[in-house]
Order: structure tokens, then C-alpha cells, then sequence
């Protein structure tokens, strides 16, 4: 079995109870009768579908996300599980990730969903104060956050929490009292991610019409240096740009299959697959509306509505693009398509390192990768 290809499963979940104001996520709200149980049904048979697409693989880990994932029926969330483990042999290591929000409705499913397989709950948390969540469009307080985890960490044998900085009006000194309180909760894995503003949300229609200013970018580097420092005082590694782990085996292993290269398979409405096929490394995309994904899994018993084969060029980029932002970086090998002509002046400023046959980006160069990866392709 270990000579199998590794593969990842991406169910996507798209139902929530509310939208956040910075969201451009494949989002919707519950309000069909029967559409869940529907949907639900629709992803099994998908599965089942794409299986057949695919052949052989080493099932390592399977993710829910959305959406929100922790308001399906953690019967339909074991139903899925079982037929993914049904149709690919799994890892022993097999990692089952499912997302949620800390409500008090949400956390109260959270021993079900454990007994359904799950091994590692992703806790939007996103901040620790009452007016910061009331900002973010959150319907959870800070002292229903701080339950959920809790809880969450007894219950799990993974807990991961989501946290937003750089929101308007925060300080360092905050962030870092913030931070210290997230670690307090048991967590092995944060993502502390800086808000961005995202064109068509809510957000960004406040901005424009100036009703709050995004973060001064000297304050959200200042305040991406002070992560740095206090997850790494508590034992955290970077592991990629925004994601700190303590150990190795606290890492989210399903997100390595994407920054890896590794092949995953999206079922659910407006779900991306990276699949290794006849043609080659193919990128997939289900139907993004949920009425046409049901429709076009009970036309021909998969969501698919585009697969296309990716050249080595488009390969390239894109493993340079997500190799780049983990720590043991992207092996030169896997980039022989592009000309890397900035490489050498790259190295030289120190933005990038080459060492072992991989390409690493360093320090210096993590907080602006976004310009490294554009000067390194063109």
C-alpha cells in the first residue's frame, strides 16, 4: 500500500449560518428543505464517481471545510468518511480535518463528530474580544471561543485555531496579549492570518466608501514579526507563512498535500481537484452553485465541470507558487519548466536560499513572497 500514490479528499460544505463581512469563500445559507440531506447524498455518490476517474491511491487524509462543516449532521460526516475509506485503502496516519465555529449550538456536536473519525478540529476562532468578533460578523463571543476549545481539546487528538490580526485599531502590544491567551487554550497548531480585504465582500465595499481604513502595512508587518517571535518563544515552528505548529506531528497534513503537490480530489459545490491523470497534472472545479451540483451529479454522478490538463509551465508556476510558502520549500527538479532567470540576484539579497536541490525562501523573503514568486517567474 505504501507504494500507492498519496491522495487528499476536499469535501466541501458550503452552508452557514451567517456570512462574514470578509468572506469570498463558496458560501450559502441553509434554506431549502431537503438540499442538505441532498447534498450530502450527491458528495457520496461524487466520490464514488471520481474514484473510478482515478485508480488506485494511499487515502492520507480527508478535510471538511466551507462554509461550516461542524452544522452538517455528523451522521452524514461519518457517511462520507466511511465511503472515502471504502474506496481507497487509508494511511494508518490517516488525518480526517473538519472545521468549525466556536458557538455554543456548533461545540455541543463536537463529541459526535469525534465518534464520526474525526482527528483534528480547524476552530475558527478569528479573536478573543467581544467588539473585534462583533467587527468580523462573528455570532460567537470570546468566552464561548475559549469554551470551544477547550472542549475541543479534550475531545480531539488535533485542535488547530483560526486567529485574524491586523484588524483596524490593534495594537502590538494587543496582538501579543492576544496571542498569549490563544496559546493558554491547548491548541499544537494556529493560523494567525492577517485580514485582507477581498474585492466583492462586504468589506471591501466598507472600505471604499471609507467606513474603516485597512492596517498600515508597517503595522502589519510589525504585527507579522511579533507572531514570528511569540510562536517561536512557545515552541511553534513556521512551518509555512501562516501556519505554526508544535512538532511535526501537529502539522496539518492535508494542507501539505496542497503545498507538496501532492494530488487531492474536491467533491462538494465549487471544490478544485489537483489529480495526476492520463494527460498529466489536472486541475478539476465541481459546479460552484449547489442546485447545479446536484444536478449535474444526478446527471452523470460527478460535480465536475472542468478538467483540464495543466502544461509544464502551468505546473511549474503553480508548485513554485505553494512549494514557496513551506519551510522545506519546492525541489529545483519540480521547476526545471521555468527559465528562474531573478534566481541568482534572489539568493544574493537574500530572499531565497537553494540548499539540498530545493528552493527555500528565507526570512527575509517570506513576508513579501508574493513578489519573490512574481520576480521569480517573470
Amino acid at each position: 500500500m505504501t507504494d500507492l500514490p498519496t491522495l487528499g479528499v476536499y469535501v466541501h460544505w458550503p452552508y452557514c449560518a451567517r456570512i462574514c463581512p470578509y468572506c469570498d469563500f463558496n458560501v450559502a445559507l441553509d434554506r431549502r428543505a431537503g438540499e442538505a440531506e441532498a447534498l450530502a447524498d450527491a458528495i457520496v455518490r461524487d466520490l464514488q464517481t471520481q474514484a473510478a476517474l482515478i485508480g488506485p491511491r494511499r487515502l492520507v487524509s480527508i478535510f471538511f471545510g466551507g462554509g461550516t462543516p461542524s452544522l452538517m449532521d455528523p451522521a452524514r460526516t461519518a457517511r462520507i468518511v466511511e465511503t472515502a475509506k471504502s474506496l481507497w485503502p487509508a494511511a494508518p496516519d490517516l488525518e480526517i480535518s473538519l472545521e468549525a465555529n466556536p458557538t455554543d449550538a456548533e461545540s455541543g456536536r463536537f463529541a459526535a463528530f469525534a465518534g464520526a473519525g474525526v482527528t483534528r478540529l480547524s476552530l475558527g476562532v478569528q479573536a478573543l474580544d467581544d467588539a473585534s468578533l462583533a467587527f468580523l460578523g462573528r455570532n460567537h463571543g470570546a468566552e464561548e471561543a475559549r469554551r470551544a476549545a477547550r472542549l475541543a481539546a479534550r475531545l480531539f487528538p488535533r485542535l488547530s485555531l483560526d486567529l485574524i490580526y491586523a484588524r483596524p485599531g490593534q495594537t502590538p502590544g494587543a496582538w501579543t496579549d492576544e496571542l498569549k491567551a490563544a496559546l493558554d487554550l491547548g491548541a499544537e497548531h494556529l493560523s494567525p492570518y492577517q485580514l485582507t480585504i477581498e474585492a466583492g465582500t462586504p468589506f471591501d465595499r466598507s472600505v471604499r466608501r471609507g467606513a474603516f481604513a485597512p492596517a498600515d502595512p508597517d503595522l502589519a508587518a510589525a504585527l507579522y514579526e511579533k507572531t514570528q517571535q511569540i510562536l517561536e518563544d512557545a515552541g511553534f515552528a513556521a512551518y509555512e507563512v501562516s501556519n505554526h505548529a508544535r512538532g511535526a506531528a501537529a502539522r496539518s497534513r492535508h494542507n501539505l498535500v496542497y503545498w507538496r503537490g501532492e494530488d487531492y480530489l474536491g467533491v462538494g459545490p465549487g471544490a478544485h481537484g489537483r489529480l495526476t491523470l492520463a494527460d498529466g497534472r489536472t486541475a478539476t472545479e465541481t459546479a460552484r452553485a449547489i442546485p447545479d451540483y446536484l444536478a449535474s451529479v444526478g446527471a452523470t454522478g460527478t460535480g465536475l465541470t472542468v478538467q483540464d490538463a495543466l502544461n509544464p509551465v502551468e505546473a511549474a508556476e503553480e508548485r513554485l507558487l505553494l512549494g514557496l510558502r513551506i519551510d522545506e520549500g519546492v525541489p529545483l527538479a519540480d521547476l526545471e519548466a521555468l527559465t528562474l532567470t531573478r534566481l541568482p540576484d534572489l539568493r544574493t539579497q537574500g530572499f531565497v536560499q537553494v540548499k539540498d536541490g530545493r528552493l527555500i525562501a528565507t526570512a527575509r523573503g517570506r513576508p513579501v513572497l508574493d513578489r519573490v514568486i512574481a520576480e521569480l517567474i517573470l
